[in-house]
């Protein structure tokens, strides 16, 4: 078996290649892929050079993380069933070429224990459950933030489960293109919030620059989550953090029970996640499909549309 993928073979030097899929085990399902998202966040440092090494860090790689498709074949010990819409975090099936994460491809071979079936009628959203179970992961270790930084798709996740949880917020965002699609909170730039009184404030940005700015805007007490992920080093003035008695916590990657909480979300309609993904592109265009992921304020989220593609 074999599938077409995205590979990055180094720095900025995409293409879309023909790789062998490793064999299925009893374990093991056969995923055809109809969607994969592009990750601004982690992938975007992978794309550019910039990813702080890391155990199973290198070149040629292929990335993605957010996928969804249908199982095509469930072997016996898999707990999975032919025909279930599924979602994919990636997956390591390609032999020598490293999966990091390994799901921009049109076919998948994965434990059947990674796979979470997916709601009826979310379709191409559902390349969303990702980062919103990390936005879950980020909120679930301590009370609701009342600000968050960035307006991109983690932050505007964010806000909608504070909401869903009866919670408030207000998000900075500096960007005109970004500006926009709030429904229940405000979005002001920095520079027009007058509040240094926040109790919690959580980091959507990745703007390793930023923690002087956030510590000056705390309320005494009050916790910063770092919810991006930063490949500059991170640094802070002492004595005003020393003041405010600030206290920061660093979310890592979501889990098994933020996967469950947000499924539950999801069914209860509590939680949508319509009008997040902004562009879609065939495979065939992926140097500039993830060029414009990666560039263009405007593009929330890509979308990879793996269903035309033999």
């Amino acid at each position: 078996m074999d599938t077409l993928a995205v590979l990055l073979r180094q720095p900025e030097e995409l293409e879309l290649s023909r790789l062998p899929l490793a064999e299925p085990t009893e374990a093991d399902v056969v995923v055809e892929i109809r969607w994969s998202g592009i990750s601004t966040g982690t992938e975007r440092l992978l794309w550019s050079g910039r990813m702080p090494p890391f155990p199973g860090m290198g070149y040629p790689l292929v990335p993605g993380y957010e996928s969804v498709g249908v199982v095509s074949a469930a072997g016996p010990a898999s707990g999975r069933r032919v025909g279930e819409l599924v979602f994919v975090p990636g997956a390591r099936c390609f032999g020598p070429v490293r999966g990091l994460f390994g799901g921009a491809a049109r076919r998948l071979v994965v434990p059947g224990e990674r796979v979470t079936p997916l709601p009826p009628g979310l379709g191409r959203e559902g390349v969303l459950l990702a980062l919103a179970a990390t936005a879950r992961h980020a909120l679930a270790g301590g009370p609701l933030p009342e600000l968050i930084v960035g307006h991109g798709v983690l932050g505007r996740l964010l806000a909608r489960l504070i909401l869903a949880e009866g919670g408030s917020c207000t998000v900075w965002e500096s960007h005109p293109a970004r500006m926009a699609g709030a429904d229940g909170y405000p979005v002001l730039k920095p520079e027009d919030d007058p509040r240094r009184d926040y109790r919690g404030i959580i980091d959507a940005s990745g703007d390793a620059q930023l923690l002087d700015a956030l510590i000056g805007r705390l309320a005494r007490g009050g916790e910063i989550v770092l919810a991006g992920f930063y490949h500059e080093r991170l640094s802070f003035a002492f004595p005003p953090a020393f003041m405010k008695e600030a206290r920061i916590r660093i979310a890592a990657e979501w889990n098994a029970e933020d996967m469950a909480a947000l499924q539950g979300l999801l069914a209860r309609g509590a939680l949508s996640l319509a009008g997040l993904i902004t562009h879609e592109a065939n495979p065939t265009e992926v140097g500039d499909a993830y060029r414009t992921a990666f560039t263009d304020p405007a593009c929330l989220k890509m979308v990879l549309d793996w269903r035309d593609v033999a």
